[in-house]
């Protein structure tokens, strides 16, 4: 995200990128004279600044970030503007030590979030987003200096570049260690999550980009443990799941390019709300969330395959205590589609096994309506494969029990084969504790 904004000067000049001490030197003496050229040596610098060694050393000079500063405060727009691009190249460094010499620099372009140029918000946000990755120590200044109730007014703006750049800030904020005790309850304070929310539900209509980095901030928010019911106080459960329809109804003519990139954040807040909130089941009762969840598992099937352990993920949690989504599932037909994911993946196939399972666990009707389906058949093979990942089901005729004794002795499956096989004596469909809500994708 944040490298979109890099790139050279306008022609080649006789410094490397990999300069010496000597012509790094040369490239700051360069900046800091009062010339005509300024504007030139600042573009070369940025340049050079694309180097790790370069920026390493360039941070050691006397007065280097200084220099800087003083120019990207400058009253000359394209002086200012060159200045924010070496600044820019310098937040790229993986180097701690060069984003602690950025730390002066914060302040200025925290500032600067509400400037007059779309272009220099935009950059001034991904160098802000690539610092805080990188230093605990600029997060903690940027707290105090107000960078949420900066980034609550950015977020009503009506420009898609200057959205999806705070979207990248904010991202990196909210994964930070300290995030679930010291950034994500300021933002919940805030009116970024309700703008964040619809920024995400109007991005096939607005920009997906946005809507794109903001999923993934309401999934980082959501995976805190700290915010769940503070979204779905604002109704974050019936508004992705429309959004999940609409996404689906736009499958297969119109779906606009890098829309996966959109699916798997979505995918995951719902089923992560439904894996730390009991209950959530009942308020999105809607046959038509399964059909829109495999219809863009069949679009995507083929391109982007990581999706499937998404949806699938997802369907766990719809399944495991709620019977509608199990009746829905059967009713709807969609055994058949499910049982052709078996084979994508070794998760691919604990995951419908663990949704078969949910299905039989909620009684003798919903094991008689598996039964008349060709599910044991397409499971034995799988229940005999020596991978003991792939070991998970309560489907314990034809043979099940001889598949699930020789793993008896594994230890990563003696327990959950032992609970299985206690069951061949009970009734078909008898309760079972096999059905799990699988914890929540971070």
């Amino acid at each position: 995200m944040g490298s979109q904004l890099s790139g050279g000067p306008g022609g080649r000049s006789r410094w490397s990128a990999r300069g010496s001490r000597r012509q790094v030197l040369e490239l700051l003496r360069g900046v800091q004279k009062g010339s005509d050229d300024r504007k030139r040596w600042l573009s070369h610098l940025r340049w050079a600044l694309q180097n790790k060694e370069t920026q390493q050393k360039f941070v050691r000079l006397d007065g280097s970030i200084r220099t800087l500063i003083g120019l990207f405060t400058s009253s000359l727009a394209d002086i200012q503007m060159e200045a924010a691009r070496c600044l820019h190249e310098l937040s790229h460094s993986s180097d701690p030590a060069v984003a602690e010499a950025c730390l002066p620099v914060t302040s200025y372009l925290l500032t600067y979030l509400s400037g007059h140029s779309i272009e220099f918000t935009e950059l001034c946000l991904y160098t802000l987003g690539n610092l805080v990755v990188e230093s605990q120590a600029i997060r903690k200044q940027l707290l105090p200096q107000g960078i949420i109730p900066v980034l609550a007014s950015c977020i009503q703006s009506p420009h898609e570049a200057v959205l999806e750049g705070l979207g990248y800030l904010l991202s990196q904020l909210l994964q930070a260690k300290e995030a679930p005790t010291e950034i994500i309850p300021l933002v919940l304070d805030s009116v970024l999550p309700q703008h964040m929310l619809r920024l995400v539900c109007s991005g096939l209509k607005a920009g997906l980009g946005a809507a794109v980095e903001f999923a993934w901030c309401l999934h980082y928010i959501i995976c805190s443990h700290t915010a769940d019911a503070a979204l779905l106080t604002l109704g974050a459960l019936p508004a992705l799941v429309s959004l999940l329809l609409d996404l689906a109804s736009e499958m297969p003519q119109d779906a606009p390019e890098g829309l996966e990139l959109l699916v798997c954040p979505v995918l995951r807040c719902l089923g992560n709300l439904l894996a730390e909130e009991s209950g959530c089941e009942a308020q999105i009762q809607d046959e038509r969330l399964l059909i829109a969840l495999f219809l863009v598992l069949e679009h995507f099937f083929q391109q982007h395959p990581f999706l499937i352990q998404e949806g699938l993920w997802l369907l766990n949690n719809l399944t495991a205590d709620e019977p509608f989504f199990c009746s829905a599932l059967l009713s709807l037909g969609l055994l058949p589609a499910l049982l052709q994911l078996l084979p994508c993946s070794q998760m691919a196939t604990v995951l419908v096994l663990t949704i078969l399972c949910n299905i039989a666990e909620k009684g003798p009707a919903y094991c008689q309506h598996l039964h008349q389906q060709p599910v044991l058949p397409l499971l034995l093979p799988t229940l005999s494969l020596p991978d003991p990942e792939v070991t998970a089901a309560d489907f314990l005729r034809q043979g099940g029990h001889g598949a699930l004794e020789q793993h008896q002795s594994t230890p990563q499956l003696q327990e959950r084969a032992q609970a299985l096989l206690g069951m061949v004596g009970q009734p078909l469909g008898a309760s079972s504790s096999c059905h799990t809500v699988l914890p929540a994708f971070s």
